[in-house]
């Protein structure tokens, strides 16, 4: 028998479930949605039934509107049933922020990796003073950035705070989840698969049986996960971690249904992870192309995004651009160089980087903010 190659994304459902309905993807496994502001406008949420109850996996924001509908699945979607736990696939707000208030609901644990669920607590306490400290200023004056920035910035997380985009308040306790470790859920064993990059320690959770992986924001289908470095780890190498997961899910089998948080459920996941990884490479190469002369980091944001960006999305872009500087530092591609006016410079060092040019991807729109 030959084995079929798929060379693209298939997508089984062309819309998503109106906010407060559900629809069912397989036995014991159901999709719902959440509203969220801007372009995203969603994320979508996973119920696994259980024999005695249901596990909800990712909550939506920390806002009102999603509490009450989050009530009328209670209500309506669950077959009279209660619910007996709480996954939170990462730290980001629009995964975690309901995470208090249906544990404290049901009197239920939450199940988080431990990196995921303390960073959470700890952003959950400083919000976004770890980016108006004296260590954001100095991160954001060595990549370039004007003093006036960081203005821009506190308004930023000021106006986030307001449309309940800031972390929110955590449960207490957890239960903690390590990569390979399986919980039986409706008969059927659920494995979960740990990532990294766009955050420290994600989880994904994967049933063979149902041949379906609950990605979370680790892989996407339409959309990339920002992957950045950020003032609270300075010298991070995200990217390298990202990488490496990349090569870690490509065992994942080719028919398993992808359920991600954004977009919608898609199979093709091996198509998916190589053009991640294209994408990445490519945007490296494009780095090194333009730092033949030394460049700060700042200046890199037009090799990457084509559009003008606001002070969030500068934020982001930022970040993933000095995740890539990091990576191609790592590779001994990179040189950085502390210059005197403050700003790190970057210039490319590999004297084969001339046989190694091809034709670049132009750059992205925008980068993308999940």
């Amino acid at each position: 028998m030959k084995c079929q190659i798929m060379l693209e994304l298939s997508y089984p459902y062309d819309s998503h479930p109106k906010p407060g309905d559900s629809v069912e993807i397989a036995p014991g496994v159901r999709w719902i949605t959440m509203p969220m502001g801007g372009s995203l406008n969603h994320i979508n949420l996973y119920l696994l039934e259980d024999s005695d109850g249901w596990f909800v996996v990712d909550t939506g924001l920390a806002d009102p509107r999603t509490l009450e509908i989050w009530q009328d699945v209670f209500r309506t979607e669950l077959g009279g049933k209660q619910v007996k736990g709480v996954f939170c696939t990462h730290m980001h707000p629009d995964h975690t922020g309901q995470a208090r208030a249906i544990t404290d609901q049901f009197r239920c644990p939450l199940y988080m990796t431990q990196a995921e669920y303390f960073q959470a607590r700890a952003f959950g306490g400083s919000g976004g003073s770890h980016h108006s400290s004296w260590l954001g200023e100095l991160f954001y004056r060595r990549a370039g950035m004007p003093g006036e920035y960081m203005e821009q910035l506190a308004r930023m997380w000021a106006h986030r705070s307001s449309q309940s985009m800031s972390m929110g308040e955590m449960p207490s306790g957890f239960i903690r989840m390590q990569d390979g470790e399986e919980m039986r859920i409706g008969g059927r064993d659920w494995r979960v698969v740990v990532g990294s990059g766009h955050s420290p320690e994600h989880m994904s959770l994967y049933c063979h049986e149902l041949g379906i992986l609950i990605s979370g924001d680790q892989i996407l289908p339409v959309i990339t996960s920002n992957v950045s470095v950020h003032p609270t780890e300075p010298e991070a190498n995200p990217l390298r971690n990202w990488m490496e997961s990349i090569d870690k899910f490509l065992r994942t089998p080719e028919e398993t249904l992808i359920l991600p948080a954004h977009n919608l459920p898609f199979h093709g996941v091996r198509v998916r992870l190589r053009q991640l990884m294209d994408h990445h490479e490519d945007r490296m190469l494009a780095v090194e192309k333009a730092c033949v002369e030394p460049q700060v980091a700042r200046d890199l944001l037009p090799v990457l995004f084509s559009r003008q960006l606001d002070a969030r999305q500068t934020m982001m872009a930022l970040g993933e651009a000095i995740a890539h500087l990091h990576l191609l530092m790592y590779r001994n591609r990179i040189a950085r160089s502390l210059h005197e006016d403050g700003r790190y410079r970057f210039t490319s060092i590999d004297p084969n980087l001339s046989r190694r040019m091809h034709p670049l991807e132009a750059p992205s729109e925008r980068p993308e903010l999940v």
